[in-house]
């Protein structure tokens, strides 16, 4: 099958190489724009470019699909199929038009449940025990489009969406290999997403990064869970940030935001409490709890936040 490709960020990624592994021919691969990064403002292309000049693909970069430029160029190409990873810009309806199958899409989430751009981290923040991946033909709404295959898996405890990120991605190039293979033999049946299930997700910002110990642990949890590994959960210890970057649940009881533990790190929430494993305080590096009180002793009844 003849094959465009639109994805930028690393989540894209694994879908790219399978279609690359399984033998379809990838005509071109749509990315965005080279970014600068860094405090160096280092001009760095998206992961979907270095993996498709990896692999000897033609890469196209426009700013715009808008433009009659975009859709000529497209429409030369003739592709049947166009496979979308998290390619972060919207395909106007010419362009959905163009191939004679349609434009898939490969999304983190088990729709209708959390359309829109972060899926996975709002699965984690919301404390879901089961999340997955959808493929849907794309239309001119925001993943409103038919459901084609979906992929359950269970979230873990403790399991970070930065972890599940990873994991999603794997599922996600998976699914979507089966469902091109399903498609090219007329052996899908594509199905109405139910609007009155759908719940759309907000843009995760860093105003989700201050912790209330208040809340019961397992709020907190989540929170600390669904910002990994960006931005990042944080308290106050003596007027500094001190990032959270794990936690496991505990059942002890206390004042919340008081220091219940040292060994292990353990502070009272509103509900339960939270053993901390790795913290960061301003400035300074990423690190286990039992080595950050070397440098930073902390008493019983210490108070964070």
């Amino acid at each position: 099958m003849n094959i465009v490709f639109m994805g930028t960020p690393d989540f894209a990624v694994p879908t790219l190489k399978k279609l690359c592994e399984s033998g379809h021919n990838i005509l071109a691969v749509y990315t965005q724009p080279d970014k600068p990064v860094g405090r160096k403002q280092v001009l760095t292309p998206p992961d979907v470019k270095v993996c498709a000049l990896e692999n000897g693909l033609e890469v196209f970069q426009p700013t715009s699909l808008k433009d009659d430029n975009s859709y000529e160029e497209l429409k030369a190409l003739n592709p049947d199929l166009i496979v979308v990873v998290a390619y972060g810009k919207i395909l106007p309806k010419n362009i959905l038009d163009i191939p004679r199958l349609g434009c898939v899409n490969v999304h983190g989430s088990l729709l209708p449940k959390y359309r829109g751009a972060s899926p996975i981290q709002s699965a984690v923040l919301s404390g879901d025990k089961v999340s997955g991946v959808t493929t849907m033909f794309m239309g001119e709404g925001l993943d409103t489009g038919d459901i084609l295959l979906r992929s359950e898996t269970e979230i873990g405890e403790n399991e970070t969406s930065a972890e599940l990120f990873d994991r999603l991605a794997l599922l996600g190039a998976d699914l979507l290999l089966e469902t091109v293979e399903k498609l090219s033999r007329g052996e899908i049946t594509p199905v109405k997403q139910d609007e009155s299930q759908a719940t759309y997700t907000k843009k995760i910002t860093k105003d989700m990064c201050p912790i209330n110990w208040s809340e019961p642990n397992e709020k907190i949890h989540n929170q600390v869970r669904g910002l990994q590994t960006w931005p990042v959960a944080l308290t106050k210890l003596d007027g500094k940030d001190l990032k959270i970057h794990s936690t496991f649940l505990c059942g002890k009881q206390g004042e919340a935001g008081s220091v219940i533990s040292l060994d292990p790190l353990t502070v009272a929430c509103g509900e339960g409490s939270l053993v901390i494993d790795e913290l960061q305080l301003s400035g300074k590096k990423r690190m286990k709890s039992d080595a950050f009180l070397l440098g930073h002793p902390l008493s019983i009844g210490a108070r964070l936040g």
